[in-house]
């Protein structure tokens, strides 16, 4: 695929095992490793699906997922070390708390920063206030891949495998879902997947989301509890004909 998506902030691979762990509500004392390992491989391939750089740390971890489940599958030597009869995923584990820890940490320092931002209002237009939006909150990366897998799982066998010539554009789609929002300023994201026709369309349809949303000409939301992901038209319309 020839569009290149640069985003701006592209998680890490413990953000994304975060993602999975807090997901499917995992302990995550007691990571379950051939679980986690195939899950965060399924979130590397449609990363590479899609063109994105998956960056190196990302293949780094899944080597190391892959190790752990290795060593986890075999039977414990009776002649090890003690040091070495560890759990395998002890130092995973202790990189995930510790990393929880300073997002939670970033996280409190933006409340904090949010609220004062409340108190002291700059002077110029006020951003959109969306009804209900205290029971959203704004999406991730992994957010939008996981729902865009369910969209791939459900495409008819033969829809999912065909090979098409490029007769979708991201330019194309832009145009079409900016055209979609003027009429509804809010849409649930798997709506705009309803007519496509094969797997290249979704994924071009997903791009096109991906290049808005990397513009701010939308936002993307989800209810706390992972639920229904909706699209919503910003502040600041695309003018006709940009890129």
């Amino acid at each position: 695929m020839s569009y290149k998506i640069k985003l701006e902030v592209f998680e890490g691979p413990l953000d994304l095992l975060l993602y999975l762990i807090k997901k499917d509500e995992l302990d995550i004392y007691n990571i379950p490793i051939t679980r986690i390992t195939e899950q965060y491989l399924e979130y590397i391939g449609m990363l590479e699906m899609l063109d994105l750089d998956v960056a190196g740390e990302f293949l780094v971890m899944a080597a190391t997922l892959m190790h752990i489940k290795s060593r986890m599958l075999l039977p414990p030597d009776p002649n090890a070390p003690l040091e070495e009869e560890a759990d395998p995923r002890a130092e995973l584990v202790r990189r995930l708390i510790e990393y929880k820890a300073y997002k939670e940490a970033a996280e409190r320092l933006k409340g904090y920063e949010d609220r004062r931002g409340d108190l002291f209002v700059r002077g110029g237009v006020e951003p959109p206030q969306l009804e209900g939006t205290d029971e959203f909150k704004e999406v991730t990366l992994f957010d939008l891949m996981g729902a865009l897998g369910k969209i791939l799982k459900s495409l008819p066998k033969e829809a999912a495998h065909e090979v098409v010539k490029d007769e979708y554009t991201v330019h194309d789609k832009i145009e079409e879902l900016t055209r979609l929002l003027e009429n509804r300023p809010v849409l649930r994201f798997s709506a705009l997947f309803k007519a496509a026709r094969n797997k290249y369309e979704v994924i071009t349809t997903f791009l096109a989301i991906l290049e808005l949303a990397r513009l701010k000409e939308i936002g993307v939301r989800q209810d706390r509890g992972f639920g229904e992901i909706e699209v919503y038209r910003t502040a600041h319309p695309r003018v006709a004909g940009e890129a």
